[in-house]
């Protein structure tokens, strides 16, 4: 029994022990110079932050149109005092240069822009690729950039602009649309975007507001569209 009782106490005087010197004792003399090197140090606790930003492919649709809006016109003619819009183009260089279709392009054509009718002469035309190379004499013009064929994919996200007549507000306006690419080559890019009657020199850009080719409808009423290094081997940019 008295061995019991010895044993008992040496546990109970060894338990308060260590928590004596864990608590107190311990800390105590590691806060004195000689046992600084004993010292237990906290390992360092670092903090990333990590930051996804999502850009919604909406918002970069209307950040694209917004940055190219200024750089599509209207093509038409006028007849009996009446404005006449047949299709659209776009705006090669600053300095006046514009960019349609060869079967939008007659004698008398006119460009309508920002409000403005502002004839149109015509620098050249290639009825077999069905492009035309006007000049208006207006500067400082917002100009279109020309995106690298080389890195369009099949599914890639396209929109079209153009403009077409509100009667609502007897005027011009922009109007736009999207789809994909279904496929392309260095002949022709075929999407999936139907627009009808107004697509004539509508023009394709891809999401960054960069120019893929000039549209057309086929025979069938589909939506083609010249793509850029035929665009680049007939302006010669």
């Amino acid at each position: 029994m008295k061995n019991l009782l010895k044993f008992i106490a040496i546990l109970i005087f060894g338990a308060v022990g260590g928590i004596l010197s864990t608590q107190i004792l311990w800390p105590y003399f590691v806060e004195r110079p000689l046992f600084e090197k004993y010292k237990i140090k906290e390992a360092p606790t670092y903090v990333i932050q990590k930051e996804e930003i999502f850009i919604q492919e909406n918002a970069a649709l209307t950040q694209a149109i917004e940055k190219i809006e200024k750089s599509v016109v209207g093509i038409g003619l006028t007849t009996d005092g009446q404005k006449f819009l047949k299709g659209s183009g776009f705006i090669l260089t600053n300095d006046g240069l514009v960019l349609t279709l060869a079967s939008l392009a007659s004698p008398d054509v006119l460009i309508f822009f920002d409000g403005e009718t502002i004839p149109a002469k015509i620098i050249k035309k290639d009825f077999q690729n069905n492009l035309a190379l006007l000049k208006i004499e207006k500067g400082n013009l917002s100009a279109c950039r020309f995106a690298n064929l080389e890195k369009i994919k099949i599914g890639e996200r396209v929109f079209l602009v153009g403009e077409k007549y509100n009667i609502n507000t007897d005027a011009f306006v922009k109007f736009t649309n999207e789809g994909i690419i279904k496929n392309f080559d260095q002949n022709l890019i075929e999407t999936n975007i139907s627009e009808g009657k107004f697509a004539h020199g509508t023009t394709l850009f891809n999401i960054e507001g960069e120019v893929v080719g000039l549209n057309y409808l086929s025979s069938d009423g589909e939506i083609l569209a010249i793509p850029i290094p035929k665009i680049k081997q007939f302006t010669g940019f």
